[in-house]
């Protein structure tokens, strides 16, 4: 197991009945700005309730976050919360309102220029106001994180941060704002998870036992539940334990003390970038290319995952490792999802527009992955098997 430093200070309050619970954990007189979407949950009720809960401090709301949060609309945001000494931050919606709260708590109190909080990852972000997480789709994780993801649309970028400082004071996880969801998006938020826990499980073995037998139950527990909750959108038990396990799949705990990819995210992030895709639909295009281009520096765990999260005994290693990689080609297919470039009508045209973005985010030399070695020559092999 490598060394590591895990500490999560997010509070969580799980269930139907937590909203009461939000208010004692904000400062007392702090004025507090609620950041949305694009309305849904002023329609179905969500803010009524997120309203009431504040009731005893002053509220003011800024809708309109784009999912895969845009720089501009964000910014906008940071002089709202500039302008009325805005003490905190409550996020209520996907992982793309989340997100945007983070950038917006870390702006605020910025001297520099923004821009510089996403171009240097989050390294020079000092203090942040203070901010909750109310998500209604479970899928990022973001709830409990420190990690934003957020779009540039004049630069047609799509760039990442982390810092301490702006993980969630706390979290509302009502499994009953996600009952109104359309399909679509649930699925989504079940790929997104999915693909969360392989980034952190499928890279070499370093004696983890630990944080293996963690990641193989979310995964287990996501291909549980996925066909039921799509199927019956109000059983809170199903929705319960595919929110939890979304939130557990990106808060550190099965990250801590193991290498990481991350290669399958910074690939997809341009094809979002780029074309608009859902963020869990290039993941599902770019993680099965991904695992069948490095399947050998990846063979050992990739052998486990086929044994233990897919039940294949039989066969030797490379037919193990063709079944895991099929089966989960299968799995998002199931779920509606395309597995295949072809599938969003993007050719080999696309790829060099793809390959050139890479290298305007990453630099003409880059090298992703959990050991440096997603290339351009790889990155180009990876949407080459996309194809």
């Amino acid at each position: 197991m490598l060394d590591f430093s895990f500490c999560n200070p997010t509070r969580v309050l799980f269930g139907r009945d937590m909203f009461p619970q939000m208010e004692a954990h904000i400062p007392v007189g702090a004025r507090v700005l609620v950041l949305y979407g694009g309305g849904s949950v002023v329609r179905n009720g969500t803010m009524a309730r997120v309203l009431a809960a504040l009731s005893h401090h002053e509220v003011l709301e800024f809708g309109g976050i784009e999912p895969n949060p845009s720089y501009e609309t964000l910014m906008r945001a940071v002089a709202l919360v500039r302008e009325e000494r805005i003490g905190f931050l409550v996020a209520v919606g996907g992982g793309s309102v989340i997100d945007g709260a983070k950038f917006v708590a870390a702006a605020a109190l910025y001297e520099g220029d923004p821009w510089e909080i996403l171009e240097t990852r989050g390294s020079k972000i000092r203090a942040a106001v203070p901010l909750a997480a109310i998500p209604t789709l479970p899928a990022t994780g973001s709830e409990m994180n420190g990690t934003a993801v957020i779009t540039r649309g004049e630069l047609s970028t799509k760039r990442a941060f982390r810092s301490e400082h702006v993980f969630p004071v706390f979290a509302v996880l009502d499994p009953t704002l996600t009952f109104t969801l359309p399909p679509r998006q649930i699925a989504n938020g079940i790929v997104d998870a999915f693909v969360h826990v392989l980034e952190q499980y499928l890279t070499y073995p370093v004696d983890a036992p630990v944080q293996d037998r963690f990641a193989e139950g979310l995964l287990h527990v996501l291909l549980d539940v996925a066909d039921v909750t799509l199927a019956e959108p109000e059983n809170y038990d199903a929705r319960a334990c595919l929110m939890w396990a979304a939130t557990l799949a990106l808060n550190g705990l099965i990250g801590a003390g193991v290498p990481q990819d991350w290669s399958s995210h910074l690939i997809g992030h341009e094809l979002t970038a780029l074309y608009g895709l859902d963020h869990a639909r290039t993941l599902a295009v770019v993680l099965p290319a991904t695992l069948q281009v490095r399947r050998g520096e990846k063979r050992a765990k990739l052998i486990q995952y086929a044994e233990r999260v897919w039940g294949v005994r039989d066969g030797t290693g490379d037919e193990k490792i063709d079944a895991a990689i099929g089966l989960t080609r299968a799995f998002f297919e199931r779920l509606g999802f395309e597995t295949r470039l072809s599938g969003y009508d993007l050719g080999r045209d696309d790829v060099s527009a793809l390959l050139k973005a890479l290298e305007r985010t990453h630099g003409a030399s880059y090298a992703l992955g959990e050991n440096r070695t997603v290339t351009p020559d790889v990155a180009t092999a990876v949407f080459g098997a996309s194809l």
